[in-house]
């Protein structure tokens, strides 16, 4: 009697993959004041640098890398004994100046610290004449850490970064010049010894600028402060938007300054923000 032939029961066929959902983009909080329903302006948009992140990523997979590497080329090392803890001179000066002879201490024109541990809104630039103080600054002049970290992208995460990072107040002023020309200029200072600091906080500022807007252009008058010029944005149905921007920082206190316009901002006129903003501090 011949057998039955079995036919193999065919494989499943594996479940696709569903397709990654997608990212959804982050979205800047804007307090500006629209100018019209044909012409919006937008608040300056401001995104926070995190280079530091990246850099620590590398550094933890160079240590897990070279551990091993390193504790076997010590291992075979003849111990070296460690120099002796008390070492002779270093006392400076060797001896006190005599009386009379005292360096003179600094006037308050040269003090520069003097002068941001006062009213840091008095060293803000002033108000054009002609000019309406725009309704996006807090009257007093001082913008708190919620507001300020508010413009950010992730304005939790950036509020927290920059209480981390000893940021110590805010002083801001702006404008309305023409039709649709806004001006704001922050003054961010940061605690003596913080772990941010004004320098690191305009250098994460810019390395976003050269992203956006090149490489920018010096400040006169700063070690390394740019100016930006954006590409215009354009939307079918609105007036085009001119964006001008600097970053540049004196001591502890970073400076911020932002333009927009429904018309083309020049170099020279973002240039020349900077530099007397720059000056006053």
């Amino acid at each position: 009697m011949g057998s039955a032939q079995i036919t193999p029961a065919p494989e499943p066929e594996p479940a696709p993959i569903p397709a990654p959902a997608p990212v959804p983009q982050p979205t800047v909080a804007t307090d500006q004041p629209s100018a019209s329903a044909l012409a919006p302006v937008p608040a300056p948009r401001r995104r926070a640098g995190r280079a530091v992140a990246l850099i620590a990523v590398a550094a933890v997979l160079g240590i897990v890398g070279g551990t091993a590497v390193g504790y076997g080329i010590q291992a075979e090392r003849e111990p070296t004994p460690l120099p002796a803890l008390n070492q002779k001179g270093l006392a400076y000066p060797a001896k006190p100046l005599p009386t009379g002879k005292e360096p003179e201490p600094l006037s308050a024109a040269e003090d520069r610290g003097l002068k941001t541990d006062g009213d840091l809104r008095k060293l803000l630039l002033p108000k054009p004449a002609g000019a309406r103080k725009a309704d996006f600054v807090p009257e007093d002049g001082w913008l708190s850490l919620a507001s300020y970290a508010s413009d950010f992208d992730g304005p939790s995460g950036e509020f927290q970064y920059l209480l981390d990072g000893g940021i110590r107040r805010v002083a801001s002023e702006g404008w309305r010049t023409g039709e649709y020309r806004f001006t704001q200029i922050n003054l961010v200072q940061f605690r003596s010894g913080s772990t941010l600091g004004a320098a690191e906080h305009a250098e994460d500022q810019r390395g976003f600028m050269e992203h956006d807007a090149g490489y920018g252009q010096p400040v006169k008058g700063s070690a390394d402060g740019r100016t930006y010029l954006l590409p215009v944005q354009r939307k079918s149905g609105y007036l085009d938007i001119y964006e001008a921007r600097a970053y540049v920082h004196r001591g502890d206190v970073a400076i911020e300054i932002f333009v927009t316009d429904t018309k083309k901002i020049s170099q020279k006129e973002i240039s020349s923000l900077a530099e007397r903003q720059l000056e006053r501090l």
